[in-house]
């Protein structure tokens, strides 16, 4: 199976938009459109590391800055407006997901919690 099915099926969960970034900073998978530049990725990942950092600056992606409402070494979330996204780390990869104001955030986070944590039974 390829990382973008993982994208795809995040999409099927209502996501607008979806990404599998690898701990590194690649992105190994995203949706048509979705422009991620270097830095807003190490940002994002680097948030695990250091979850105090994004909660107080907040975090930019594909150009647009979202606060950031939960952060630990596993998972972050940011909103804006009627909108946010999920962040979902796994051994090797980071679930990137995107919704708008048809996902509420409660189904966002249980459908990227749910395939990274497939994907971690996959040991990735």
């Amino acid at each position: 199976m390829s990382w973008q099915t993982y994208v795809d099926n995040l999409v099927g969960h209502g996501f607008a938009k979806g990404a599998l970034l690898g701990h590194n900073g690649a992105v190994w998978a995203a949706s048509a459109g979705l422009t991620l530049s270097g830095p807003e990725v190490a940002a994002l990942t680097g948030g695990f590391n250091s979850p105090n950092s994004v909660l107080q600056s907040g975090v930019t992606l594909a150009g647009t800055k979202y606060f950031v409402i939960k952060a630990d070494n596993r998972s972050i979330y940011g909103k804006q407006g009627n909108t946010g996204f999920c962040a979902v780390k796994t051994g090797q990869a980071v679930v990137l997901g995107f919704y708008s104001e048809t996902l509420t955030p409660g189904n966002a986070s249980k459908a990227a919690e749910g395939v990274a944590d497939y994907l971690i039974n996959l040991s990735y």
